[in-house]
C-alpha cells in the first residue's frame, strides 16, 4: 500500500498505530471507562465525534496560521477547540440521555485533556495531511480507540467473572490486560511503517 493512499491512513491510525494501545495515548478513559461495554461504546464514539470535530477544526486553523505566519499560536488553538468540542458532546449527551451521562461522570470532561484528541491534531499537521487525508486519520484514529476500549471492556466483564487471585484483582489485571492488547496490536506494526 502506498503510504499516502486513504486505506493505508485509516488502517495505519486504527491498527498499527493505535492511540491507546501502539502509540499510549489517551489511557485516561481507556483504564477509567472500560469496566462495562455500557460504557465503554459511547464514551469510544464520543471521543471519535471529537477527534473528528477537532481534526476538521486543525486543519482550518493551521491554515490559518500559517498563512498569517504565527504557527506558534497553534497549540492553544488546538484545544480551544478540543474543548469546545466537549462541550458540545457533554451538553448533548445532558440533555439526551441523562443517566449515560452519569455514568460517564468525570471521564466525559477528562476527554478534553485526552491526549490522544491533542496528539491528533498534532501529528495530521506536522504529517502535513489534507483535508480528506485529515478526516480519513480521525475516523481511523476514532475507530482504533473504540477498537481498543471496547476489547476491554469485555475482557474485563469476562474477568470480572473469573476466580483470580487477590494480587491481580482490580487496577493490576486492568494493566496486564492492557499490557497483553498492546502487545496483541504490536502485530499490525508491519504495516505501519512508523
Amino acid at each position: 500500500m502506498p503510504a499516502e493512499s486513504l486505506s493505508f491512513i485509516f488502517i495505519n491510525a486504527a491498527l498499527a498505530n493505535n492511540f491507546v494501545l501502539a502509540l499510549f495515548l489517551g489511557l485516561c478513559p481507556f483504564l477509567g471507562v472500560s469496566g462495562k461495554m455500557e460504557t465503554a461504546v459511547p464514551m469510544g464514539l464520543a471521543t471519535s465525534f471529537v477527534m473528528l470535530v477537532s481534526s476538521i477544526c486543525a486543519f482550518g486553523i493551521n491554515l490559518l496560521l500559517t498563512s498569517f505566519d504565527i504557527e506558534f499560536l497553534r497549540l492553544i488553538s488546538y484545544i480551544a477547540v478540543i474543548a469546545s468540542a466537549v462541550q458540545l458532546v457533554e451538553m448533548t449527551l445532558k440533555k439526551f440521555s441523562p443517566g449515560l451521562f452519569r455514568a460517564l461522570g468525570i471521564f466525559l470532561p477528562l476527554i478534553t485533556t485526552n491526549c490522544a484528541i491533542l496528539g491528533l491534531a498534532l501529528f495530521q499537521t506536522f504529517k502535513e495531511y489534507n483535508f480528506l487525508q485529515s478526516l480519513v486519520y480521525a475516523l481511523g484514529a476514532g475507530a482504533g480507540f473504540t477498537l481498543a476500549i471496547v476489547l476491554m471492556a469485555g475482557l474485563r466483564q469476562r474477568l470480572a467473572l473469573a476466580n483470580l487471585p487477590t494480587p491481580a484483582r482490580g487496577a493490576a489485571m486492568s494493566l496486564m490486560l492492557g499490557g497483553l492488547l498492546s502487545l496483541a496490536f504490536m502485530g499490525f506494526a508491519g504495516m505501519g511503517g512508523h
